[in-house]
């Protein structure tokens, strides 16, 4: 960019494989949208993957280039101009300051700042701001008289748009945050509920009532976030607490699997059997080395029967 009395460019580029620039920095700051392609942004050190409808902004000194695999290009619009464009008196005079959310616009009234965010718009937001890019674009390829001071304000729309937009990205993924952690939470609450009252009846229903959530909502958020249907989980919870009965006490196997919430002992010991690998009896056996007295062998062999 040659700086003279308007220190200002915006052209259109195509880079491909052959073409790049090579890797680098400068005194000037770019803003940068990409109209087609797709290519990784090496900025800084790192990749970034970006493509048709990415908006970022290089400040003075920032040190990148781009990758574009063989065939492949990269469509942009550049929009270059020196820092100095903007005074900062000039800034406030148009009613902008630190203290609003104008993130891109903020480095010019601060020089320690600096913002290089990359915005993926789509469908209207990205025709708008096109739009700013083609506007000045256009004053500057025709120089018409004031075409430096309306590119002056059209920029500044730009930067103020972005901003904008920015917030409304920052907004959005808050509010993610904040629902993610609400549910997080919710199921935190239905875990602690399913651990104190797993001896007593349990259903999707039951719970859905308590925690005020429809029984198919519940059953999808609890698998994403434990990984186990609620199902699944009581059934661990039971089995947890009926190994510990089993080690710790002389309780019949019928009555470990009622005190555990199951009212048909032989569907105890075929889970039981399923999710630990041998009968209670057994394990019960392992556990406190001791060999199963006939009793207990009797028992399951009449609740194996009945399977």
């Amino acid at each position: 960019m040659s700086v003279n009395d308007f220190p200002y460019c915006i052209n259109h580029k195509i880079h491909t494989d052959r073409n790049l620039p090579p890797i680098h920095d400068h005194d000037f700051v770019e803003i940068v949208y990409v109209t087609d392609g797709e290519a990784e942004h090496i900025f800084e050190g790192e990749l970034y993957h970006v493509s048709a409808g990415d908006v970022f902004i290089i400040n003075p000194g920032e040190v990148h280039t781009y990758k574009l695999e063989p065939g492949s290009k990269l469509e942009i619009v550049n929009c270059l101009f020196m820092p100095t464009l903007f005074d900062e008196v000039w800034l406030r005079g148009l009613g902008i300051s630190e203290s609003m959310d104008y993130f891109y616009v903020h480095p010019f009234l601060d020089k320690s700042e600096r913002f290089h965010r990359c915005l993926n718009l789509r469908g209207q937001d990205a025709e708008e701001i096109f739009s700013l890019f083609q506007g000045m674009s256009n004053e500057f390829e025709e120089k018409k008289k004031g075409y430096s001071t309306l590119i002056r304000l059209q920029l500044v729309q730009l930067l103020v748009q972005l901003s904008r937009l920015y917030q409304k990205v920052k907004d959005s993924t808050e509010q993610v945050n904040v629902k993610t952690q609400e549910r997080k939470t919710l199921i935190k609450r239905i875990c602690g509920y399913l651990e104190r009252h797993y001896d007593q009846k349990l259903s999707l229903s039951i719970l859905s009532d308590l925690f005020n959530i429809s029984s198919r909502h519940l059953n999808r958020i609890f698998k994403e976030e434990t990984g186990k249907t609620v199902i699944e989980f009581v059934h661990q919870v039971r089995i947890t607490r009926a190994k510990k009965l089993l080690t710790e006490t002389d309780e019949k196997i019928i009555c470990i699997a009622m005190d555990v919430g199951y009212d048909d002992p032989a569907f105890f010991t075929r889970l039981f059997s399923r999710k630990v690998g041998c009968s209670p009896g057994k394990y019960r056996e392992k556990m406190n080395g001791n060999a199963v007295d006939d009793g207990v062998a009797f028992e399951e062999d009449r609740l194996l029967q009945s399977m």
